[in-house]
C-alpha cells in the first residue's frame, strides 16, 4: 500500500461497488482505495431466475467490477479472496492471482455478501441445485435441457415422468419467479423435442406457509398465485419438503413427490470470513452501529447482506436486498469521508421504495411506493430498475436490444458447456 491513507473495501456486490463510485470525487488524492472480490464481476442476484429460463444470458446478469469502479490514480482492483482479519494491526490477508498478500488499511469496510445454505433440509446439498450464482444459473438451465433430452431417448412412462418434473422449494422472490421461468421456458422450447409431451412437463411449487411472495401485500402474493396457476404451475401453500431423495421430495406428511431435479432457494449462511474474524453477530451478520460502524473496533465498518444494518427510519434491521445495499452503499460513503475530516456520522435511514417480482416472460408483480402493479406493468418496473443500476451507456443499450429482441422470439436452446481441450482428448481416449 502507499505511505498515505487507505480504504479497503471487501466484496464486489452491490453494497461494495456503490460504495467505491460514490466515494469518487469525495476523498483526497493520497487516499488509496482498494475493492476485493472473489470474483471479476458483480453479480445482478434477482436476474438470476431469468438466466434459468434462458430469457437472457448469462453474461446479462453480472458486470465486470472494473467497469463499475471509477477509475483513478490510487484506485484499484484486487480479484481475491480475504482469508484472515487483524484488526488491531489493522491488515488483512488476502490470496490474489499473485499469490497470499498483507494489505494494510485506515478504513475497512465488509461487504462480501452471504452463501447459499446447503444444510437447511436433509439431502439438500446432495440431490438438489441450489440457486446463488451465475454459475447455478447456467447449471440448472443445462440440467433442464439435459433432462430434455433423455426424455426422448426414454420408454419408461414413470421415469418420464421423474425425468420432467421440477419441484422448486420455496414460495418468496427466487422461488416464484425461477417457476414463471421454467414454465414458460418449457412450454417455449418443448417444439425443439418433438418427442416430449406437453404432459409430461411439469412444474411444482412448494411453499411451507399460506401464501406465496409474504414480503408483499397479500393481493400481490394472490395474483402471482394466480398467474402461475393459470400457466400450469402446481403451487402447494402449507408444504414443507422433509427431506430430498434421489428420486424426489418427501413431504413432512410424509407424502413423496416424484422429480428428478430440485432447486432450492431457501436459506443463507453467512460467508466463513464472518466466523474467523470474531466479530459480533446476530442472525449470522455482523453486528454494526447505526452509521454502520462495527462496536470497538476503529476504522472498521459493516454493510450490505453481511451486514445486521439499523434502519432508522423504522428501528428495524434492513433486509438484505439490492435497494438497501445501494442506499447503505451511498450513506456509508459519506460516513467514510466524514470521519476522515473529523465529523459526527450520521446514521443509516431509509424508506424502501417497494419491491418487485418477475415471474415470467414480461409478466410480474410489484409494490412501487405503496402502489400495487402486475402484469406487464410491473414486469417494465422491474427491468427497467435493474437496467439503471448497470454501469455504462453501452452495457445499458446492449441489454436492452438482447431483451426486446427476446420478447419476440423463441428462448434459446444452447447448451453451454465449456471443455477445454485437454479434457476432450483425455475422455477420447478412455
Amino acid at each position: 500500500m502507499t505511505s498515505g491513507r487507505s480504504i479497503v473495501i471487501v466484496g464486489g456486490g452491490f453494497a461494495g461497488t456503490t460504495l467505491a463510485r460514490a466515494l469518487h470525487g469525495r476523498i483526497a488524492d493520497d487516499v488509496e482505495l482498494t475493492l476485493i472480490s472473489e470474483e471479476s464481476y458483480t453479480t445482478f442476484n434477482p436476474m438470476l431466475p431469468e438466466a434459468v429460463g434462458a430469457s437472457i444470458f448469462p453474461e446479462q446478469v453480472v458486470a465486470p467490477v472494473r467497469e463499475m469502479l471509477p477509475m483513478r490514480d490510487g484506485t484499484r482492483f484486487v480479484m481475491g479472496r480475504v482469508t484472515a482479519l487483524d484488526t488491531t494491526a489493522k491488515t488483512l490477508t488476502c490470496n490474489t492471482l499473485g499469490g497470499v498478500r498483507s494489505l494494510r488499511y485506515d478504513q475497512l469496510v465488509l461487504a462480501f455478501g452471504n452463501r447459499a445454505r446447503l444444510d437447511f433440509i436433509p439431502g439438500l446439498a446432495e440431490h438438489a441445485l441450489p440457486l446463488k450464482t451465475v454459475g447455478d444459473a447456467l447449471e440448472i438451465r443445462n440440467v433442464v435441457l439435459r433432462r430434455l433430452a433423455r426424455i426422448e431417448l426414454e420408454t419408461d412412462r414413470g421415469l418420464r415422468a421423474a425425468l420432467g418434473h421440477f419441484v422448486v422449494i420455496g414460495g418468496g422472490f427466487s422461488g416464484v419467479e425461477v417457476a414463471g421461468e421454467l414454465v414458460d421456458c418449457l412450454a417455449s422450447i418443448r417444439r425443439f423435442y418433438p418427442r416430449v409431451r406437453a404432459e409430461e412437463l411439469k412444474v411444482t411449487v412448494l411453499q411451507d406457509i399460506d401464501r406465496l411472495l409474504p414480503e408483499l401485500p397479500p393481493r400481490l402474493g394472490l395474483s402471482a398465485l394466480r398467474s402461475l396457476r393459470a400457466r400450469g404451475v402446481e403451487v402447494r401453500l402449507g408444504e414443507r419438503a422433509a427431506r430430498i431423495v434421489d428420486h424426489g421430495v418427501v413431504l413432512a406428511s410424509d407424502e413423496m413427490i416424484g422429480a428428478l431435479t430440485v432447486i432450492g432457494t431457501i436459506g443463507t449462511r453467512p460467508n466463513r470470513l464472518v466466523e474467523s474474524t470474531g466479530l459480533a453477530t446476530e442472525r449470522g451478520r455482523i453486528v454494526v452501529g447505526p452509521d454502520m460502524r462495527v462496536p470497538g473496533h476503529d476504522g472498521l465498518w459493516a454493510l450490505g447482506d453481511c451486514a445486521l444494518v439499523p434502519n432508522a427510519h423504522d428501528d428495524k434491521p434492513a433486509p438484505p436486498t439490492a435497494q438497501f445495499a445501494v442506499r447503505e452503499g451511498r450513506q456509508l460513503a459519506d460516513n467514510i469521508v466524514a470521519a476522515f475530516a473529523g465529523r459526527p456520522t450520521r446514521a443509516f435511514s431509509h424508506r424502501s421504495l417497494g419491491q418487485m417480482a418477475s415471474i415470467g416472460h414480461m409478466k410480474g408483480v410489484a409494490d412501487v411506493c405503496g402502489v400495487p402493479l402486475s402484469g406487464l406493468p410491473a414486469w417494465l418496473v422491474w427491468r427497467a430498475y435493474y437496467l439503471s443500476q448497470m454501469p455504462t451507456l453501452r452495457r445499458k443499450l446492449r441489454i436492452f436490444v438482447e431483451w426486446t429482441w427476446g420478447m419476440f422470439f423463441p428462448t434459446d436452446i444452447t447448451h453451454l458447456r465449456f471443455t477445454p481441450s485437454h479434457e476432450v482428448m483425455k475422455a477420447e481416449a478412455e
